[in-house]
């Protein structure tokens, strides 16, 4: 699969690839621009700026973008990510044109209206009050706050109720103006689509963005590590550690990709196997792997009994420790397996092949071939795993406690545990 790609005079790129035996297509226009651009003063303003772009534009009113969206059958949302905001829609193919003219609207003509923004301000706040109670959701906040202090990188993408009481109509147009310019954004579609029309559809509707950005990119992220702890009357304690990993396409990137899926990834993972199903020690247990264009982190997840979390921080550790040296054939084979099969999965799915057209050519500068992702899985032994889960060790140790924590040792014993140096 190659995706077409034009790049208009403008700087702006419109990408497309046709699955001709759907009768959809998937689309949207995506900006590198998010969380990590905002002021900490106006922490939430990206995302708020998402919301808004819904409220109401010149030509159509917020109940009029979702009737005639809806009127043909279409789903259109949107969502803020820390380095990436997109605009999508799905429709059957025949409506391209009336989501493109929609989006194009709602980015170049919002109107931003007072009482609005105080509205969808309330409605933001109770977005992040629903985080707020969703301990899972908090953990992972307080993990990013704790690997990147005083950074654009560790603040939350829903912001938080101080900074969001500061925005203003002209911090919104301001933050458009700024950042939502041709050359650092796409349109992309994926499904039932011709890419000459979606190009001639992307100049006439994404015409009038601005050439340029007026504001420098925010500063390299610096992970440093440490430790947030949240002590609340909770059933369980929620748990997570990190690590600094590779950047995405970093060396060492693919290597620690499958570390991840050995590590946590499933349910024949050793986190899984041997903390829940042998032990019985927890519900829910995983790792991840958070890869951005300039950082990266590795996270292990567990929600347990407080009696417990010192238990599993400790098979957490021993498991992440033995990977350093020791990874077995068969369980290298199954990680394999299950990342191309994610990775080839996914091309079945129009909206996720429009979704990495988007991060690809945003982040990367280019569409990451799917033969080129499975070929460099494909090479990596068990020595380059090791390796891996050696890089990640020398790091200092970044970790998040939400609940009932009394039984998990300080900082200074879980570091220990892991064999990870102090933050510096």
């Amino acid at each position: 699969m190659k995706p077409d790609v034009t790049t208009l005079p403008s700087g702006l790129r419109v990408a497309s690839v046709t699955m001709p035996h759907l009768h959809s297509v998937a689309f949207g226009a995506s900006v590198a621009a998010g969380a990590v651009n905002e002021p900490a003063a106006l922490n939430g303003l990206a995302h708020l700026l998402e919301h808004m772009a819904f409220k109401g534009t010149g030509r159509r009113s917020a109940r009029a973008i979702a009737e005639e969206v809806e009127a043909v059958g279409g789903d259109l949302n949107a969502f803020t990510g820390r380095m990436m905001t997109s605009y999508y829609m799905r429709s059957l193919s025949e409506h391209l044109a009336l989501g493109l003219d929609v989006i194009s609207d709602l980015l170049c003509n919002s109107l931003f209206d007072e009482s609005e923004i105080e509205r969808e301000r309330g409605v933001v706040l109770q977005e992040i009050g629903a985080a707020e109670d969703a301990p899972d959701d908090v953990v992972f906040d307080m993990l990013q706050e704790a690997a990147f202090p005083d950074q654009p990188m560790g603040r939350p993408v829903l912001g938080r109720a101080e900074s969001l009481a500061r925005v203003r109509r002209e911090h919104l147009s301001g933050f458009l103006a700024d950042h939502y310019a041709a050359p650092y954004m796409i349109i992309t579609a994926a499904g039932d689509v011709d890419h000459d029309r979606l190009v001639d559809l992307a100049e006439a509707h994404f015409g009038d963005l601005p050439p340029t950005r007026t504001t420098e990119a925010p500063a390299p992220p610096h992970y440093k590590g440490g430790e947030r702890r949240q002590d609340r009357p909770l059933e369980q304690a929620h748990l997570a550690f990190g690590f600094k990993a590779p950047a995405a396409m970093a060396e060492g990137y693919y290597e620690t990709w499958i570390l991840s899926e050995i590590l946590g990834g499933g349910m024949s993972s050793r986190l899984f196997q041997e903390i829940r199903e042998e032990r019985g020690l927890v519900y829910a247990i995983h790792s991840s792997y958070r890869a951005y264009p300039a950082a990266g982190t590795l996270v292990i997840y567990a929600g347990t009994a407080s009696e417990d979390a010192q238990e599993v921080a400790a098979r957490s550790a021993g498991e992440l420790v033995d990977l350093s040296g020791n990874v077995t054939p068969a369980e290298l084979a199954r990680a394999k397996a299950q990342v191309k099969a994610s990775v080839l999965m996914a091309l079945e799915s129009p909206a996720a092949v429009a979704d990495a057209l988007a991060t690809d050519f945003l982040h990367y500068g280019r569409w990451v071939p799917p033969e080129e992702v499975i070929a460099r899985i494909e090479a990596i032994s068990g020595e380059d795993v090791k390796r891996a889960a050696a890089a990640i060790l020398a790091a200092p140790l970044s970790c998040a406690s939400v609940g009932p924590t009394g039984g998990l040792e300080s900082y200074e014993g879980l570091a220990a545990m892991f064999g990870t140096p102090k933050p510096t």
